[in-house]
């Protein structure tokens, strides 16, 4: 039996398939147009025809703003083709493992959000992310749903990736700095949820239901950046362009982002002893690995 990931080409996707790597376990990785959220049948017929042992949804919609001006399409995938997911693989008895975001939350609260806080989404995005998750939960009872934040890597089009470029570039760059939030490296994210996959698969109890992980210690996005640029620097020196912090007032955009993202991340560490690795020290070895990319390097990443 195998694991099944479907989202082959987003950022976690394709971090749990490398860490799957040095596990032995077989892992497949699906995506559009095998395995396409939008598209039930699909869902369907892959499960049928080769039953995983456990599956990891990694597929989203996460284009924010566009959810706005297209919500049919963010909620068919993160409402409806999750809810399909659910039914199909709770009928096949295959336990889920879903990733959503901080954007269920308002960015209001004063202390990290709990799992059990109230959700109030600030627009299509985290609404159909919120729709999904409580689709999750009617439908399939052994399931994990893992909420995380502000996530970066060294594949796909990402905040830290894009810092990067911008600075190497000399380019000036203004960043917000009144979002607070706890960047998070994907690989993190999959190395947690190789955790979690390995104890389902040894039989062992789990505690099904919600968790956060996110990077350990909060920062904004000009702090976040600063300290990118920094590491780049620090591993290659160049000469950036300046680097101004503003309000998120200064830089609308379509949809509202929460002000205050940072996730309390004490449950997965007390039920499954998964700690948050800080921040800093992982955002660090990322750019390490970014700067030491040919394809990046010559601008083809």
């Amino acid at each position: 039996m195998n694991i099944l990931i479907i989202g082959k080409d987003g950022m976690v996707a394709q971090e749990l398939r490398e860490c799957f790597r040095t596990t032995g376990i077989d892992v497949v990785c699906q995506g559009r147009p095998e395995v396409d959220l939008c598209k039930p049948q699909t869902i369907r017929d892959v499960l049928l025809h080769d039953p995983p042992s456990v599956i990891i949804n990694a597929a989203a919609y996460t284009a924010v703003d566009q959810a706005e001006t297209e919500p049919d399409l963010a909620f068919a995938t993160n409402r409806d083709g999750v809810k399909c997911l659910a039914e199909v693989s709770h009928g096949l008895g295959i336990p889920l493992i879903h990733i959503s975001t901080d954007y269920v939350f308002d960015g209001k609260s004063r202390r990290p959000y709990r799992e059990e806080d109230p959700k109030a989404p600030l627009g299509v995005y985290g609404q159909s992310k919120w729709d999904g998750e409580e689709a999750v939960r009617q439908c399939h009872p052994h399931h994990i749903i893992l909420r995380t934040a502000w996530l970066y890597s060294m594949y796909g089009k990402n905040f830290l990736k894009t810092i990067v470029a911008r600075a190497k570039a000399g380019k000036d760059l203004r960043v917000v700095n009144d979002q607070h939030g706890c960047p998070t490296w994907a690989k993190d994210v999959a190395s947690a949820v190789v955790v979690i996959t390995q104890m389902i698969q040894e039989g062992k109890d789990v505690l099904w239901g919600t968790y956060h992980f996110c990077g350990a210690g909060e920062t904004t996005w000009y702090e976040f950046a600063q300290a990118i640029i920094k590491r780049a620097q620090d591993i290659s020196p160049f000469k950036s362009g300046r680097l101004d912090p503003i309000a998120t007032d200064g830089y609308p955009t379509l949809a509202k982002r929460p002000l205050y993202s940072v996730l309390d991340c004490s449950k997965i560490d007390q039920v499954f002893g998964i700690q948050s690795p800080s921040w800093h020290e992982s955002m660090q070895q990322c750019v390490k690995e970014l700067c030491a990319c040919p394809d990046f390097l010559h601008g083809q990443s």
